[in-house]
């Protein structure tokens, strides 16, 4: 299953974050991966809008992990400056006991649970963001319609 949407904007980015996070349940992994600066971090901010944390979301990359209490607890990570596989696993993202979001999460992608979402995001020559959205597992199967619904006011038609 795939779903590729269109953001024309930063604060699109996050209110597709917002809208994904109305279908997130506990247990959910989802990985992150795009380019420096495509937007990974704005679409978790939207997400955690969407949870209801008040507090504001800044980039992992130095810190690896952040955790903000919400809806759902959400665990953000940042893998880009790990080397070794050994290192991802010593971060315990497994014991998330809410939602995580894992950004360059595509290099250790084998760690993750079979359910999961994996969104990719690509800046477009006009600026704005292509949101590539992609699901394994039953768990994704059975919120897929509700998740093009939440997403169809950007998504890209053919």
């Amino acid at each position: 299953m795939e779903l590729v949407v269109r953001t024309a904007s930063a604060d699109d980015t996050r209110a597709a974050g917002e809208a994904l996070a109305s279908l997130l349940q506990p247990g959910d992994a989802v990985v992150l991966c795009g380019d420096l600066g495509a937007g990974k971090t704005t679409f978790v901010q939207g997400v955690a809008s969407g949870l209801g944390i008040g507090t504001t979301v800044t980039s992992p990359t130095f810190t690896l992990v952040k955790r903000y209490d919400g809806r759902l607890p959400l665990t953000h990570a940042d893998v880009f400056r790990l080397r070794r596989v050994q290192e991802v696993i010593d971060l315990g993202l497994e014991e998330s006991d809410g939602v995580l979001f894992v950004e360059w999460g595509d290099v250790v992608e084998e760690l993750f649970p079979e359910e999961r979402l994996r969104i990719k995001l690509t800046t477009e020559p006009d600026g704005s963001r292509r949101v590539m959205v992609g699901a394994a597992g039953t768990s994704w199967a059975g919120r897929w319609e509700r998740l093009e619904q939440a997403l169809e006011s950007w998504t890209e038609r053919p």
